[in-house]
């Protein structure tokens, strides 16, 4: 079975600082479950993006990116779903 390699961008560390821990560990458990698949039931490709996808956990929402070819998922964005967007 093939794994990805998660990575985040600049910033990123600093939204999930802003998280509320008992949405923390969710969030963080999901990040680590997109290593094995990273395209899981419920994921969706962003409308305007080659290879953007979000996936919901509760009202937060995680955006990445994957690269197939060097097998990274890159953490775009963590935030709150009224936030994340703008």
């Amino acid at each position: 079975m093939v794994s990805y390699r998660i990575d985040y961008a600049k910033g990123v560390d600093k939204d999930f600082r802003k998280i509320p821990v008992k949405f923390a560990d969710r969030i963080a458990a999901s990040i680590d479950k997109l290593a094995a698949n990273p395209r899981p039931p419920g994921c969706v490709k962003l409308v305007g993006f080659d290879s953007e996808y979000r996936i919901r956990v509760g009202d937060y929402r995680i955006i990445y990116q994957i690269n197939d070819n060097v097998l990274v998922i890159l953490v775009l964005e963590i935030g709150h779903r009224k936030d994340i967007y703008s």
